[in-house]
């Protein structure tokens, strides 16, 4: 079998091949790293972003990501996938069509490779759930929650699962064919929920009293709490990108873990060395930064690859959370952008620079079947350029149509003011 096809049997599961064959083992990791990216959404980033929050918010910030992961993912269900990973006939460049809408004309015992369809569905909702969630945390404390959740229900459909098509989407796909690395989801999962974040921080507008007014996390051993539950379930994440209980998933694996490690050591020494306080909210930041960062390049590159990588998107991150944020005045609540955005975008530049190009079962890119490394690092520019530039546009369209539908986006002053929990939700959460 030409290398070609064993690369698509790995990173394209969608594809229907001759002699799929249902493996055990496979299946087994699939549903497994499914459950794990489950987990990192109602319960790792909720978690993560909660902490970080005002206590009169900390449950309308956790409402508001569970609330994205569940209606973005029947938003999946219902057209996403099928824009996703459809067949698009002429629009295939950039979507495929709305033949499975609903699932329609995928059998419970279809394959996807060497496991079950459906179970390929289910695993890929969880990525297009957490996108959208990662967004929220740009706009906590002052975006409605109806707003935001229609927001989620056509951004799902009409800006992610485009990307994903673009991206991941086969044969005919816009940076598919021009061989775009992404292994896991740095330009379409990190870089697309970053920037989205950051879009709709500028059209609802800055929180009351920001920047003057401290706005101080609740608690910061929730935040910490949730970058460990991020990053065990995102071992689900990458290694379950994989598509098998293989090598590749074991090259993932190690790249993960020691990626993180070096992102967590790095932001503790920065911090060290500027404010000569290390954090723990600082380093759970790193945690995340880490895993950001190696995300597109986790099956890609090697041991040197992913220190580097993990070293230089903790310092990225730094720089965005840091310094870039008060210059420029934005209010990113939570640091979406920050840490998403600029450690995804430097991780989706940096598979270019270290991808291996000596593995024959890894990869077949333009540096692969040329040896020409500068040719991949301009189609990852080209990867970076057209989905920001989609994200962008996308955004505000979904944003201004999700407002109109909810009689505008941001909660009044008197609701702001009082805090979320109680004026929408009746609640009243804890100050730990």
């Amino acid at each position: 079998m030409k290398k070609w096809l064993l690369i698509a049997l790995m990173l394209l599961p969608s594809l229907a091949f001759a002699e799929d064959t249902l493996d055990t083992g496979d299946t087994a990791w699939m549903m497994m790293s499914a459950a794990l990216v489950l987990l990192m959404t109602p319960a790792g980033l909720a978690l993560f972003y909660a902490g970080m929050t005002r206590s009169k918010n900390v449950l309308n910030t956790y409402a508001m990501v569970l609330g994205a992961f569940v209606v973005a993912f029947l938003a999946w269900i219902v057209a996403g996938y099928s824009v996703a990973f459809g067949d698009g006939g002429s629009l295939q460049t950039v979507m495929g069509g709305f033949g499975n809408m609903f699932l329609s004309g995928i059998n419970w015992n279809d394959l996807s490779g060497t496991y079950p369809t459906y179970v390929f569905v289910v695993f890929q909702g969880t990525f297009a759930a957490i996108t959208v969630a990662i967004a929220s945390g740009s706009v906590i404390e002052r975006i409605k929650f109806s707003t935001w959740l229609v927001f989620v229900a056509i951004w799902t459909i009409v800006v992610y699962a485009p990307i994903t098509h673009m991206v991941w989407g086969g044969d005919g796909a816009l940076l598919f064919d021009a061989g775009a690395l992404d292994f896991a989801g740095g330009t379409v999962v990190h870089m697309n929920g970053g920037l989205a974040g950051l879009v709709l921080a500028f059209l609802v507008g800055k929180r009351t009293g920001y920047p003057k007014v401290a706005m101080k996390p609740m608690n910061v051993m929730l935040t910490a709490l949730g970058a460990a539950l991020l990053w065990f379930g995102w071992y689900g994440f990458n290694g379950g990108s994989a598509f098998g209980a293989n090598a590749i998933a074991g090259l993932a694996y190690l790249t993960t873990t020691l990626a993180t490690a070096v992102a967590a050591v790095t932001w503790i020494l920065i911090e060290w060395a500027m404010f000569k306080k290390p954090t723990l909210l600082g380093a759970a930041s790193g945690v995340v930064a880490g895993l950001v960062a190696i995300t597109p390049a986790a099956g890609f590159v090697d041991v040197s690859g992913a220190i580097i990588i993990g070293a230089v998107g903790s310092a990225i991150a730094f720089f965005g959370v840091a310094v870039m944020k008060k210059k420029l005045g934005y209010d990113d609540s939570l640091d979406a952008f920050g840490i998403h955005f600029l450690a995804g975008l430097w991780g989706a530049l940096a598979t270019g620079f270290f991808a291996i190009a000596d593995q024959d079962l890894l990869w077949d890119g333009p540096l692969k079947a040329s040896g020409d490394r500068m040719g991949q690092i301009m189609v990852q520019v080209e990867s970076i350029v057209v989905v920001g530039v989609f994200t962008l546009i996308g955004t505000v369209i979904v944003y201004y149509i999700a407002s109109a539908l909810t009689g505008g986006g941001r909660v009044d002053e008197e609701t702001e003011s009082a805090g979320l929990d109680e004026a929408v939700h009746g609640e009243k959460g804890l100050n730990l």
